[in-house]
């Protein structure tokens, strides 16, 4: 009896090298941290050399005797990073990393798109927003976030366009203009 008849079969060196996609390219990846540990996380990955983006919104606290303004998180429990896969335990070993967002155990990358469109949104006054996943979509034709995307939501006399990270299921809102809208 040979090897041929038992239904065994030797590896090759192709079948070796079949390594996931963007394996060697680094993308953006969005790192789930502990509770409150956003910021830490975010300096601990600056000195390790890591490319990372904490996006943060200011919230004004009151309590009796003083106001105070703060610097929040604007995706609670995440940081994104922009790693090659191989390079992901350089991320994971960082004090307060749970993990990178993935499904069956294989991180996810975003769009790097997503990332340009948060990074240009940022030059307003932004607010954390409920997920969005139906809505009227609208694209900014003018001003500094021109090509922006997201769904328009009316709040009183304002309007709002919502920029969602759909691998995360968060979103944040944006005030403008509504004569700056075209729909697509």
């Amino acid at each position: 009896m040979s090897i041929a008849d038992t239904g065994i079969r030797a590896l090759t060196d192709s079948d070796m090298l079949k390594l996931p996609e963007g394996y060697y390219e680094a993308q953006w990846y969005a790192a789930y941290t502990r509770a409150n540990h956003e910021k830490r996380v975010s300096e601990q990955l600056a000195v390790s050399g890591v490319e990372r983006f904490l996006p943060l919104y200011t919230s004004m606290r009151r309590w009796k005797d003083r106001r105070i303004r703060l610097e929040m998180p604007l995706f609670p429990g995440y940081v994104f990073v922009r790693v090659a896969l191989r390079d992901r335990l350089q991320v994971l070993q960082i004090p307060g990393v749970t993990c990178l967002v993935g499904f069956d155990g294989k991180p996810a990358a975003l769009p790097a798109d997503e990332i340009e469109t948060l990074r240009a949104s940022l030059f307003r006054a932004v607010q954390p927003h409920p997920y969005l996943a139906v809505g009227r979509r609208v694209t900014l034709r003018s001003g500094p976030l021109a090509g922006l995307s997201g769904i328009l939501v009316r709040r009183k006399t304002a309007a709002r366009l919502v920029v969602s990270v759909d691998l995360i299921r968060r979103s944040v809102a944006v005030e403008l203009d509504e004569t700056d809208l075209v729909a697509p």
